[in-house]
């Protein structure tokens, strides 16, 4: 007999061999169909692999992130076995599940697979799935699997099981289609009861543009049709909200080949939008004892081999800038910390000068791959509400838990009510990839997981996702169409400080270590800002609207009157425009509303000698005629409602 012991601390005795479907099944049959996957002390597990020792065990349906994982990836092996009835001969990169789905990256030689074809392939998937093929997981010696995939002639998987040690490595097996797999899987394809491919698209292999550029088909599935049908319902609300297409119709943003992919250029209506949020963050952090600085876009290289950025994010970075000085070379910032650390060490520090708190609207530089360039969501080129903290052991949970309340007030205040937070750890299994000692990180580890206790967060924590200098809790939030979104981050680090060597005087006169705290509660403003725009559908809210009205003069005469209210409204800090186009008013009121603007003030003959303006609020219609002064009461009114 073996002991499990469940989520709650229960422990049960079973016979050595039993699986995780046999536990759920004891449980209640209801829970056995529907589980998808199930941890086994710490390790993702098949339902029905056999447990032959005591365990650990949690088991997951479609309700938890882990089941959907294992449905989808699932999903793309389908997809995989579809693609090799329909093209002999097809061969194959990878298949992971994703945040809203799967792909399959594949190489069909000579043949083409469009968006055309994706309902051919979706039907053979359909078909194969009624088969409820089970997935038949097999250990194989490395030397068997690399003979299998060369008497294939799939150059890609041998390329992976070269990469892999002898004893690690797993075939699933579905139907007719075999497949290098760690797993897990669902149990049988039966399970996949509603599909839809969703696009076609190109992906170097490995992610390198060098390589082979392969086809990338995406799907998702769904053990019930109802949820795919909402889904697609989602699908086609979220290419409304789009952040390019609204960028462009907004006049917020735009990219030019000329300056270069990934490089954002910032319209005057997107500026001003920007502008407000980061004025908005610096008062709140002038109010918390922020000094603001500025520090260059470029560094020599030994500052990021110091701080270990260069090791990190040297392969991902524009190539060094050679100065006519033999052997310098300069890079183009991929993080601002390092600069922090500087200025931090510029002049001597005691106890009583810390907490030390510099805060920076800074532009970094990491080359990303062509084909991972997203509008404002991935770019090449953007700006992070980066701060640095430098304190006390001491005083290291009382600053954290301030940046908590700051973070908190940021997400408030842009309409983000909905978040959790993940706390992001070392992945035990890889420590290679950190910097540091063990101590350090177990203080550091320990210092988020109290302070979010504390703060009575809501966590979730994930292994193997921490910063490579040390943990950091981000915030997941969900968006009006209930996506999610990771956004503002905060990071505790015991190891820039090392390297850098930075240190103050302690109330016992001896030199101390600092401890830094990194956080940024956008992030990246382009990335923020992209989520913003689909958050909001590109009606943002008043306090933040690049243009808050609009004058709609009924004709020529009225654009004089439509002048001074301007003046008048901008003495108030009240933003808007004229349209002087010679439109009829009735065009000019649908534009308006097209380009998502909070008021219309209609200004015709009667207006003009009354000294008023007709007011129109999106979403609530004809307001009536209002003198400016009362314009500015009401305006004043709207923006406290917005709090």
């Amino acid at each position: 007999m073996i002991k499990i012991t469940f989520p709650d601390g229960r422990v049960q005795e079973y016979e050595k061999g039993v699986s995780p479907m046999d536990i759920a099944k004891s449980i209640s049959e209801g829970l056995a169909r529907n589980v998808l996957s199930a941890e086994v002390n710490g390790e993702e597990w098949d339902p029905g692999r056999p447990i032959k020792e005591d365990a650990k065990i949690k088991l997951f349906t479609w309700n938890e992130d882990e089941g959907k994982k294992a449905f989808w990836h699932s999903s793309a092996h389908l997809l995989a076995e579809a693609l090799e009835e329909i093209y002999p001969g097809i061969k194959f990169g990878i298949g992971p599940p994703v945040e809203n789905g799967f792909y399959y990256d594949v190489d069909p030689g000579d043949r083409v697979i469009s968006i055309n074809d994706l309902e051919r392939i979706e039907q053979k998937m359909k078909e194969l799935a009624k088969n409820k093929s089970e997935f038949e997981r097999r250990e194989v010696p490395k030397k068997e699997a690399l003979e299998f995939y060369r008497k294939k002639g799939d150059e890609y998987k041998v390329e992976l099981l070269e990469d892999l040690e002898d004893g690690t490595i797993t075939f699933y097996t579905q139907g007719n289609f075999t497949d290098l797999c760690r797993g897990p899987h669902i149990p049988h394809t039966g399970a996949i009861k509603a599909l839809k491919l969703t696009n076609v698209a190109g992906a170097y292999w490995r992610g390198d543009e060098k390589r082979k550029m392969m086809t990338r088909i995406y799907g998702v599935s769904f053990p019930k049709k109802k949820e795919l049908d909402e889904y697609l319902i989602l699908l086609e609300e979220a290419k409304k909200r789009d952040h390019r297409k609204l960028g462009a119709e907004l006049g917020l943003f735009m990219f030019s080949e000329r300056v270069g992919p990934g490089l954002p250029i910032w319209l005057p209506k997107g500026t001003s939008l920007r502008n407000r949020l980061q004025n908005f963050l610096r008062d709140e952090q002038l109010k918390q004892g922020y000094q603001e600085v500025i520090t260059p876009h470029i560094g020599k290289k030994e500052l990021y081999m110091t701080s270990g950025h260069y090791a990190k994010y040297g392969q991902d970075s524009f190539q060094p800038i050679h100065t006519p000085k033999e052997g310098e070379e300069f890079l183009l910032k991929p993080m601002n910390c390092p600069h922090h650390c500087e200025i931090y060490a510029n002049t001597p520090k005691s106890y009583r000068d810390l907490p030390y708190r510099v805060s920076e609207f800074g532009t970094v530089y990491r080359y990303e791959q062509s084909g991972e360039l997203h509008g404002l969501a991935r770019v090449r080129g953007f700006t992070q509400d980066d701060a640095h903290i430098f304190c006390t052991q001491e005083q290291l949970k009382e600053e954290f838990l301030k940046v908590l309340d700051l973070t908190k007030l940021v997400l408030s205040k842009m309409g983000f009510d909905q978040f959790t937070a993940q706390i992001s750890l070392r992945d035990p299994e890889d420590q290679e990839k950190y910097l540091g000692s063990d101590d350090h990180w177990n203080a550091a580890e320990a210092a988020i997981i109290d302070a979010a206790e504390e703060a009575g967060l809501t966590t979730k924590t994930v292994l193997g996702e921490a910063a490579f200098y040390g943990p950091k809790l981000d915030f997941m939030i969900r968006d009006a169409i209930g996506r999610s979104w990771q956004l503002g981050t905060i990071q505790v680090d015991y190891n820039l400080p090392e390297r850098f060597e930075l240190e103050y005087i302690g109330s016992d006169n001896q030199p101390h270590r600092p401890i830094m705290i990194h956080r940024a509660p956008f992030g990246s403003m382009e990335r923020f800002i992209s989520i913003l725009i689909e958050h909001t559908g590109g009606q943002f809210p008043l306090w933040l609207a690049p243009e808050q009205y609009i004058l709609l003069p009924i004709n020529d005469g009225c654009i004089h009157f439509c002048k001074e209210v301007q003046r008048q409204l901008a003495t108030a800090d009240i933003r808007g425009t004229i349209d002087e186009r010679t439109e009829s008013i009735g065009r000019k009121i649908r534009d308006a509303e097209v380009n998502k603007l909070p008021l219309m003030l209609i200004v015709g003959d009667k207006e003009v000698d009354e000294g008023k303006v007709s007011v129109r609020k999106k979403g609530d219609g004809d307001l009536g005629a209002m003198e400016i002064q009362s314009f500015v009461r009401f305006f004043n009114g709207l923006l406290l409602e917005e709090g």
